[in-house]
């Protein structure tokens, strides 16, 4: 099961990095196209997707290296029995959050694809696929989170502090 989770997180980051560089093409194809008249046409919009799909599919590789930014006033104070409480009460209301954002975004995904929402801009893009990114990206961002509380209620160190992350 751990080379399946780390699997997924080292696809999640490639998918990240990808987006990244699709990024980098759509606006360089958009800088070179204007020195000869031609125009990408919804080149703003597929980036802006492109962006928001490379944020979501980061949040587990990032969790996973302990590079969320935290709080660590508090927890910085604490030792053994108050600071793994800690850690499983935040960790628990995490996934919480986590999971229902993950099925109301897949909701959205599913309504949009059900109503054939296009976006907005000058290509006819089902809006779906975009969302798609978001909840495929958040639902590995879950799954992350699930593994840490895991990590937790097992006694061992979570992913961010095992792999010499846990900047706080």
């Amino acid at each position: 099961m751990r080379r399946f989770l780390d699997g997924l997180y080292r696809f999640s980051s490639l998918v990240a990095g990808l987006l990244v560089v699709f990024i980098f093409v759509i606006i360089l194809a958009q800088i070179v196209g204007r020195q000869f008249g031609v125009a990408i046409p919804s080149a703003n919009e597929l980036s802006g997707f492109a962006m928001a799909g490379a944020v979501f599919f980061a949040l587990a590789p990032t969790l996973r290296a302990g590079a969320h930014i935290r709080v660590g006033v508090l927890i910085r104070r604490l030792q053994g029995r108050a600071r793994r409480g800690l850690e499983l009460l935040v960790s628990g209301f995490s996934l919480l959050a986590s999971g229902y954002a993950a099925v109301q975004l897949w909701r959205l995904v599913l309504d949009s694809y059900r109503y054939g929402d296009l976006a907005p801009g000058l290509l006819p893009l089902p809006i779906w696929i975009p969302q798609s990114l978001l909840a495929v990206g958040l639902t590995i961002f879950t799954i992350a989170l699930a593994d840490t509380l895991g990590a937790l209620l097992r006694g061992e160190l979570p992913g961010y502090l095992a792999e010499g992350g846990g900047q706080e």
